[in-house]
């Protein structure tokens, strides 16, 4: 599996990626999207939602379930991936990169701190 060592990741298997200094791009993990299956349905956020840290984000549904995704830190939606209105299975392909789900406005940068690095996370998955 892959795990970019650039990304902050969540305990609900979420990784962030620091787009500019108070701005990150939100998805689920290589982890989270092998164990949810062909993923056929993303049901997106709305541009402007406030979120606080552990709020849900979005919901994905794959053939073999629905699974929320919550947000790992607090701050309002300002962009959301709408490729993923016709081809969820993006998320399958690739993860951290064209399968991102949301772009936030962080409220505090410093939540960052509260994340896991990917060693931290590949051990709480027992992929080490």
């Amino acid at each position: 599996m892959n795990f970019p060592e650039n990304l902050f990741y969540s305990e609900e298997h979420e990784w962030v990626e620091k787009i500019g200094p108070k701005k990150v791009r939100v998805g689920i993990t290589d982890h989270a999207q092998s164990e949810l299956g062909d993923i056929v349905f993303v049901e997106l956020p709305e541009i402007g939602k406030e979120l606080t840290a552990g709020d849900t984000l979005a919901v994905v549904e794959s053939v073999k379930s629905a699974a929320d995704v919550y947000s790992p830190v607090s701050g309002k939606v300002i962009e959301v991936n709408e490729e993923l209105n016709d081809r969820p299975e993006l998320i399958n392909e690739d993860p951290y990169g064209d399968g991102w789900i949301a772009v936030l406005e962080l409220e505090d940068p410093s939540e960052l701190d509260n994340l896991m690095t990917a060693d931290e996370y590949k051990r709480m998955i027992g992929e080490e």
